[in-house]
């Protein structure tokens, strides 16, 4: 009822319900970027102080950083087109201790995504509600958090459908107060450039060049929230309906315009309307009020019903840029998971084919952040500016230094280190600058949370690569072992007798994992078992869930592992046959193979195996499924007689 019903993997056309094309890409990817209007232009704006006249050049600037950042991360489509994004560029192009930092950066920056999103949207409504509705601000911020985790656990598209409306009447609303803002000033253009020439001029001869520009920098730098969310795109090329460098480059183009657009002609609008900061409003809702209060229609105020109607749009499409969280986070994680540096189930799919261990932990986490800084817009920012930075400068370095190292290879190596170059030193700018300048507002709180995940990926790592050289001591020892002389040709399974007792083992791939679990049943039930059954669940995960070539691979090397056992088995003399099946979870597709052989095999056995540790601690279940012992609770329920064999790896 809340998640929906699931959906059948499959399905050759799956892929093709799930994607997005460029449009639903823009409202589910792009909305971060976009929403950024709403607090990234209002910080640089403030930081000018009363040298307001600077920010004519400050839209200059704006622009040109959304550009040059959005073609190097279009370039990075084109090159990494199975997305990734910055954990995917800087663990291929820098090495794979630098990337789990920007993987890191990455997660920290998608759970404050979430959470700024959330908060800013919020403090936009509060803007024209009564002060006495403050005190409810934070529950509802929670109660969106739990409402968006529920929206994407039925799955991407149908998150982003649900939301688009909200992304066409934020960018309808915005246009039109942009165009409007610029439109009814237009006669008095020629005086607001004259007046900011002539306030540059009188800034020049008092404080002095240097100073000027230093002011002009630091307002660039506390605006970088403006640049948040360009990289979302390149995060989730995953999800984009084929062909996907197309549509993810036709996404990123549709971001940037807009985002440019409304985040230079919002800081440009300020300066035209004389806005200042007032008390428990927003930039935004003091704009729109400048703008429109004064339209009444009779006794009805026409203006303030568009602000409402505003600042509505605007806060719904927070709620909606929070969905880039949701989408991104989880996939980052996931990808992370597979190399990993986290732990394994967070790139499981759910039947609805989303990571929703990967949302669950993104609720968690925002939840967390919204109650340490009680939804300070102002705390928030900073630690989001901050993680963004650090994603950005890694994947522009790592991009750079591909291009100087391939550069031989590269007919146009010049030009785009050019362009990855100037958007190093500007992301690097701006990380310094925010970092030293908002370090005690916030900004150490996102350096420690960063460095302890980082230090946390590391622990995880040794634990498993620990794990994977025990392993491989069992595979060196049994996977050599020589088999008897056998008939040349493929692997025929063998013809096996109903009444017969079968030993039915639960297997991955062709392991020392796997071999020791037949040893292990003839050691406890010697000269019983003749025949075996092998079955195999092929699991469909992030790292195979990305296209229908995919998972044929999938279920050709699942089906090519169980024919190794049957090898092994009948060139030790049992007869032996597999059973296989694919989904997305191995307990309920391992679960369904076995209550078919039960009731073909009724003397059947069913065995799994565990790795057992001589110390067991806390933190081994949540890194290891507890798979053997899940399916063996479900077997037995069923009346169906199971074990669970222990490896010893350690």
């Amino acid at each position: 009822m809340i998640v929906g019903p699931p959906r059948d993997v499959s399905d050759p056309k799956i892929f093709h319900h799930v994607s997005l094309v460029a449009f639903l890409a823009w409202v589910g990817l792009g909305a971060d970027g976009l929403s950024s209007s709403a607090y990234g232009p209002e910080e640089a704006y403030k930081a000018l102080g009363p040298h307001s006249h600077l920010s004519i050049m400050l839209v200059a600037m704006t622009a040109v950083t959304i550009a040059v950042i959005s073609i190097a991360y279009s370039n990075l489509i084109q090159h990494f087109p199975g997305g990734g994004g910055g954990y995917l560029v800087a663990t291929k192009l820098l090495g794979s201790r630098v990337g789990v930092v920007s993987g890191c950066a990455l997660l920290v920056d998608y759970v404050l995504t979430i959470t700024v999103s959330i908060a800013s949207g919020c403090d936009q409504l509060w803007s024209f509600l009564p002060p006495a509705a403050a005190p409810y601000k934070l529950l509802t911020e929670f109660i969106i958090l739990l409402i968006l985790v529920v929206l994407n656990l039925r799955g991407v598209k149908e998150s982003v459908n649900i939301l688009a409306p909200i992304f066409v009447l934020f960018i309808v609303t915005h246009v039109f107060a942009i165009v409007y803002a610029i439109g009814s000033h237009v006669t008095g253009l020629p005086k607001v450039f004259h007046d900011a020439h002539m306030d540059y001029s009188h800034s020049m001869s008092t404080i002095g060049f240097l100073p000027l520009m230093l002011i002009l920098l630091r307002a660039y730098s506390l605006g970088g929230g403006t640049y948040t969310g360009i990289e979302a795109v390149s995060n989730g090329v995953s999800m984009l309906r084929e062909p996907r460098v197309r549509t993810g480059k036709r996404t990123m183009a549709l971001m940037a315009v807009s985002l440019a657009f409304t985040a230079g002609g919002i800081m440009f609008a300020y300066l035209l309307t004389n806005s200042v900061p007032a008390e428990g409003k927003t930039m935004n809702a003091v704009l729109l009020t400048n703008l429109f209060g004064r339209w009444h229609l009779g006794p009805f105020s026409a203006g303030m019903s568009f602000v409402i109607l505003t600042l509505v749009a605007e806060a719904a499409l927070l709620f909606v840029a929070a969905q880039t969280g949701f989408l991104d986070g989880p996939r980052v994680l996931s990808n992370m998971a597979l190399d990993s540096w986290m732990p394994h189930r967070f790139s499981q799919l759910s039947d609805r084919l989303v990571t929703k261990n990967g949302v669950y932990m993104m609720g968690l986490a925002a939840a967390a952040a919204l109650l340490y800084t009680r939804g300070d817009i102002l705390t928030l920012v900073v630690m989001y500016s901050i993680n963004v930075f650090i994603t950005f400068s890694l994947t522009e370095l790592g991009m750079a230094r591909h291009w100087i190292k391939d550069r031989e290879k590269e007919p146009k190596w010049k030009s785009q280190l050019s362009i990855h170059g100037t958007g190093l030193v500007m992301c690097l700018s701006i990380l310094v600058i925010t970092t030293f300048e908002k370090f005690s507002q916030g900004g150490w709180v996102t350096v420690v949370i960063t460095g302890a995940l980082i230090a946390l990926c590391f622990a995880i790592r040794r634990h498993y690569d620990e794990v994977r050289a025990g392993l491989r001591r069992l595979d060196d020892i049994l996977t050599t072992v020589p088999l008897p002389e056998q008939r040349p040709g493929p692997v025929v399974p063998s013809e096996l007798e109903s009444n017969a007792p079968t030993a039915v083992i639960s297997i991955s791939s062709f392991s020392g994992f796997g071999l020791h679990q037949i040893l292990s049943i003839h050691k406890a039930f010697p000269n019983y078992f003749k025949q075996f059954v092998f079955v195999s669940a092929a699991v469909v995960d992030s790292g195979n869930f990305k296209g229908v070539e995919e998972l044929d691979r999938l279920q050709t090397s699942t089906e090519e592992n169980l024919l190794e056992y049957v090898r092994w088995a009948q060139g030790h003399g049992f007869r032996a046959d597999y059973r296989m099946a694919i989904g997305t979870e191995a307990v309920e597709t391992v679960e369904a193979i076995c209550i078919e052989v039960s009731k073909e095999f009724p003397r059947a056995i069913f065995f799994t195996g565990r790795l057992i540790f001589k110390e067991e601690k806390w933190y081994h279940r949540l890194l290891h499924n507890e798979t053997p012992h899940a399916i063996q609770r479900r077997l037995q329920f069923a009346g169906i007689q199971a074990m669970v064999l222990p490896i010893r790896v350690l």
